[in-house]
């Protein structure tokens, strides 16, 4: 646990959220500001401050991470229709907590280019 991490706290318990998945890798609640009907964050239970910090030692845990992704979209229904995965690196990036997420957001159309 990285100290000061807003998501550590929340894999660990510390903070309550509502969690649809939760597994030795990987855990997903849905996020308390969503920007689309459908947004849940997913991300790893080990620390990892962004993508550009991934080493191919994560790959298990990516994997991992895009497999459930994939089965919430088709448990909360979005998974037909289509969604988005997105994972903000740096300030500039839109990253707002240094902690790897990846949002899944879906339930309505998305334009090309985002923000």
């Amino acid at each position: 646990m990285q100290e000061g991490c807003l998501f550590c706290r929340i894999v660990a318990g510390e903070i309550p959220s509502d969690r649809l998945h939760d597994d030795d890798l990987v855990i997903a609640i849905r996020d308390i500001a969503p920007r689309a009907p459908t947004h849940i964050l997913l991300m790893p239970r080990k620390h990892i401050a962004s993508a550009a910090d991934l080493t191919e030692a994560d790959g298990p845990m990516l994997g991992r991470l895009f497999a459930v992704a994939a089965d919430l979209a088709r448990a909360v229904g979005i998974a037909e229709s289509g969604y988005r995965l997105v994972s903000n690196v740096g300030r500039w990036g839109g990253q707002t907590v240094d902690h790897l997420h990846v949002h899944l957001m879906g339930g309505r159309a998305f334009e090309w280019p985002p923000g």
